[in-house]
């Protein structure tokens, strides 16, 4: 899973890519800190492999993983090439969900480029240009089906669906927003639009409001009531208690955010929410060797799920032996689960689930 951290400059994102992936980007004062995008990979917290691993003692423990990339702040006239431009365009285009960091705080040693606080107009400044470069993305689709349509008219569907899109698009609609039948949200998907990919709002709230209680920051409502309109989610987060963080060990932090109020970290619920804004589930493998998990996406059956060990896994496939880490916990031991006939043999058709402990068999 590879995640965009975008926002305008001084907003906060650069501290906040910097506190969840600790590696330590150049955060400054000023426009385009940030030139070339900055890459982060980040374990997922998962406590199950903990246990797993008591149980098994395993020579290598692998968690799952997430990929942050701090693109360049950017501005207004973006698409047309303004700032770093369309460099910062291609980069959005590389990732699977956009993590758009707003500013909320109120900071006048902070200087903010539109010269005030108001994070509805700087997200609809970065949509706006997500949007027109969407627009050019999806007329060179239309004009691509247009001459498809002399040879068969059945791609006279396609040109009428993509325009009614690009009108929508250029009444400032995200295209994540447009109406679509399942068919045609599938035909939309075929289009790397920048606008349809998932979005999560990441609310930067400075240390005393996130302190206080984020219900009474209205930047925030504001957002949440923005996001609500294209289904997209918020995170209210502080970059500032995030950068804190990285400062303490594992003591001393769970003691700072029990003194906050906090069960976790904000990197923590961010990955919660990616995951789920994805639709991503994590299935384990557990022995000696290696425990490990696995991102799938939800509704992924067990041959594809084996394919993501190895091709040769889903390509000579013949049952996974499965059983429910709850259930691997209650009994104790696998000897004890099998002896209570909690380890399943599951076929082609079965649909994997989180927390799923498989051991795949299959012969090539």
């Amino acid at each position: 899973m590879k995640l965009g951290i975008v926002g305008l400059p001084n907003v906060g994102k650069s501290t906040l890519f910097n506190a969840i992936t600790n590696a330590g980007a150049q955060s400054a004062n000023y426009p385009f800190c940030t030139i070339d995008p900055n890459v982060g990979v980040v374990a997922v917290p998962d406590k199950r492999l903990d246990a797993l691993a008591q149980m098994h003692n395993p020579d290598k423990l692998t968690p799952a993983s997430i990929e942050f990339v701090d693109i360049a702040g950017l501005v207004k006239g973006a698409s047309k090439g303004e700032g770093l431009g369309n460099k910062f365009l291609s980069n959005i285009r590389e990732c699977d969900a956009i993590i758009h960091v707003v500013r909320c705080f109120d900071d006048g040693d902070i200087i903010h480029v539109e010269g005030s606080v108001d994070p509805i107009r700087d997200i609809e400044t970065i949509n706006l240009e997500l949007i027109l470069s969407d627009v050019e993305i999806i007329t060179r689709r239309i004009d691509k089906a247009q001459k498809m349509v002399k040879a068969d008219k059945k791609y006279q569907a396609e040109v009428d669906f993509f325009s009614r899109v690009r009108d929508e698009l250029n009444e400032g609609k995200c295209a994540r927003q447009v109406d679509c039948t399942p068919e045609e949200a599938e035909l939309l998907a075929t289009v790397e639009l920048l606008t349809n990919k998932p979005v999560i709002y990441a609310a930067n709230l400075s240390e005393q409001d996130y302190s206080a209680g984020v219900q009474d920051n209205q930047n925030l409502q504001k957002v949440k009531a923005f996001a609500a309109e294209e289904a997209s989610a918020v995170l209210p987060i502080c970059a500032q208690i995030e950068a804190e963080l990285t400062e303490l060990d594992d003591e001393e932090k769970s003691a700072f955010l029990e003194e906050l109020g906090l069960q976790e970290s904000g990197l923590d619920r961010l990955i919660k929410e990616s995951y789920a804004l994805l639709g991503l589930i994590s299935y384990l493998t557990a022995g000696k060797p290696e425990v490990r998990a696995w991102t799938i996406k939800k509704g992924t059956k067990a041959p594809q799920a084996a394919g993501k060990i190895h091709t040769d896994f889903e390509r000579g496939f013949i049952r996974a032996e499965v059983i429910h880490f709850d259930d691997l916990m209650a009994c104790g031991s696998m000897t004890a689960a099998k002896e209570k006939g909690l380890v399943r043999s599951e076929g082609k058709e079965y649909v994997m689930r989180d927390g799923d402990i498989v051991l795949f068999r299959f012969n090539v």
